[in-house]
């Protein structure tokens, strides 16, 4: 996924003034609103370099989980402090269970299809105690995305200069970027690509994942930044 890019993701999405701690404050008050337990673990599902845990700790006793092991080298660097697992959404097992967890930044779309969909928020629920709550922000659904757009995000520091350009592209149920990277430092210019693929899934199919996993729904179409969330209530 993001490995080849591992060192300078904060860099990228700093330079396009995403909040992470705005956004984490604002998850943790929605956790509050609607989570039943007394306590305050929270896992981060797809914590990527771990920005948000940093701001979580502040009120959970975190730990992150992500299956990009390059990434999560970038996150026990800058956070040692917080205990990082490397396993798959879809399929993890911690052998206890938290009184929040989250997956934010749209990642739950890596799991492609609507059955890993379902996968990961059985398993996520399993890892919730009664009353503890689920926050997922979904990626686009298939009338949001928009095949033709040009995206880019440029670095501009001292010693470090990125442009990172894709082009959006629809293969039947997956949205697919290829990355393409210029990456400058005064050791050497790159040229390199990435390759993401995400599954594009309705409101209906994320409500319907949900309540196999029976846990007590609700969406909020604003969310954090605009793309949404959905709240599972583990009873």
């Amino acid at each position: 996924m993001f490995s080849k890019s591992a060192n300078f993701y904060n860099a990228l999405y700093g330079s396009m003034g995403k909040d992470y701690v705005a956004e984490a404050q604002k998850a943790h008050t929605l956790i509050q609103q609607h989570k039943r337990t007394s306590g305050n673990t929270l896992l981060e599902v797809a914590c990527g370099t771990g920005l948000h845990a940093s701001v979580f700790r502040e009120f959970y006793l975190v730990e992150g989980l992500d299956l990009d092991d390059e990434m999560l080298a970038v996150a026990r660097q800058s956070y040692p402090d917080i205990p990082f697992h490397q396993a798959d959404m879809v399929d993890f097992g911690l052998g206890k269970q938290f009184d929040a967890i989250t997956c934010l930044f749209s990642s739950i779309g890596y799991v492609k299809t609507t059955a890993r969909l379902a996968r990961a928020i059985q398993t996520m629920t399993n890892h919730l105690l009664p009353g503890g709550v689920l926050v997922v922000e979904p990626w686009f659904a298939p009338d949001q995305f928009n095949v033709g757009d040009v995206f880019s995000l440029f670095v501009d520091q001292p010693d470090l200069k990125v442009c990172r350009m894709s082009l959006g592209e629809v293969e039947e149920n997956l949205s697919i970027l290829t990355f393409h990277y210029m990456v400058g430092t005064p050791q050497s210019v790159e040229n390199f690509k990435e390759r993401h693929e995400l599954g594009l899934f309705t409101q209906e199919e994320y409500i319907e994942a949900f309540r196999k996993a029976r846990l007590e729904i609700t969406h909020d179409p604003e969310g954090l930044d605009g793309r949404g969330l959905y709240i599972g209530l583990k009873p």
